[in-house]
């Protein structure tokens, strides 16, 4: 047989089991309140964060300096004039060529000659003929002295004397004409000795020695001459940015064969007529360069950024403004409601755009409206 449990010891039992029972479910209502709790406040939360996402983000418009930096690209060219054929006024077999391409000289040096010895045969003709018509001269004026004597004493009549005058006279045209022709042939021999108009470098030679030139209807080109330094740089801006550009503004560019070297340069001119590319409408800017040409080549492709003048600007973020057909507008907070305000915008930086009018800096500009977005993008 069992011993007998005392009583004693069932009814420590009996408490302890209900104890135990009373703690679990004690903790089990904490959990069931504290778990209320957070979703009470993770839904507020949630309702809070959905109600501020609903408002519309506002910004005031400000007034600060504004310069637009229009990017673009453009090539490098050479001036007007920089570039000049040397040609042969005369005729002829070219005795002697003293350049070759990538030669650099300077104005005055004799770049070819031509044979002269067919102008030298003239020359001398043309002398002969300038002492023949000395001697005539001389002939005519003695006659003309004679006559003058036998006319005073009576023995030759007046007409003769006349006639005595007039072959003085035409004798000393003819001396005049010869003379005229002899120092236009010596101009000629000039031409046979061809020089440089400026100081450069030869980029190219289309004549070699012992070939023979004929100037009869055009003068042949001996040599091409590069003036040195004599660059610029030419730009295509659109036409949404050429309002910005102004001459004499600052302009930096790089170009592919230093592209960590930057070159800077002044805008010189802007053309009046437009350039059509692709559709669209561009007009040429001509920028003078600063310094560093001798690094740079004519037709050498530069990416250009051309810093407009500085001005007072009313500017809002570039995101807030809308397109209605040719118009542009924004979204005004007014006593709690959103209104469209038609705006002029002028120039544009990257997150920014000046309104030239239709906004001031007291309007709440609407940046964000989430209640829009939803109406775009179901």
């Amino acid at each position: 047989m069992q011993d007998a449990v005392p009583l004693s010891q069932i009814l420590r039992e009996t408490r302890a089991g209900t104890g135990r029972k009373k703690f679990v479910l004690l903790a089990v209502a904490l959990i069931l309140i504290g778990a209320t709790v957070l979703a009470y406040f993770l839904t507020r939360a949630r309702v809070a964060r959905s109600q501020a996402s609903d408002l519309p983000v506002v910004i005031s418009p400000q007034i600060r300096n504004f310069a637009v930096v229009v990017t673009t690209t453009g090539i490098v060219r050479l001036k007007t004039g920089a570039e000049v054929r040397v040609g042969a006024q005369v005729s002829g077999i070219v005795r002697k060529l003293n350049f070759t391409v990538g030669s650099r000289l300077r104005r005055g040096d004799v770049i070819a000659e031509i044979d002269s010895r067919p102008i030298e045969a003239q020359i001398n003709q043309a002398r002969t003929q300038v002492e023949m018509d000395k001697v005539a001269v001389a002939k005519a004026q003695r006659d003309l002295s004679r006559g003058q004597q036998l006319l005073s004493a009576g023995l030759v009549p007046r007409q003769q004397i006349e006639d005595f005058d007039w072959q003085y006279k035409s004798a000393q045209a003819k001396l005049a004409n010869s003379q005229s022709n002899l120092a236009a042939v010596e101009l000629t021999r000039s031409y046979t000795v061809i020089k440089a108009p400026i100081s450069g470098t030869v980029s190219s030679v289309s004549t070699q020695e012992g070939e023979t030139v004929a100037a009869s209807f055009a003068a042949p080109t001996f040599v091409t001459i590069v003036q040195d330094n004599a660059l610029e740089l030419v730009a295509m801006v659109d036409e949404t940015d050429i309002a910005n550009v102004r001459a004499g503004e600052p302009v930096t560019f790089t170009v592919e064969a230093y592209t960590s070297r930057e070159f800077s340069g002044t805008v010189k001119r802007i053309d009046p007529t437009a350039t059509i590319i692709s559709g669209v409408v561009n007009y040429q800017v001509v920028i003078a360069i600063r310094r560093d040409l001798q690094f740079l080549k004519p037709d050498m492709t530069a990416n250009i950024s051309i810093q407009t003048a500085k001005h007072r600007a009313l500017l809002i973020p570039s995101v807030a403004i809308h397109r209605e057909g040719d118009q542009s507008f924004v979204y005004v907070l007014r006593d709690g409601k959103q209104e469209k305000q038609f705006v002029t915008v002028g120039a544009r930086e990257t997150t920014v755009t000046e309104i030239v009018n239709g906004l001031n800096v007291n309007d709440r500009v609407v940046t964000e409206n989430p209640n829009n977005s939803r109406k775009r993008n179901p």
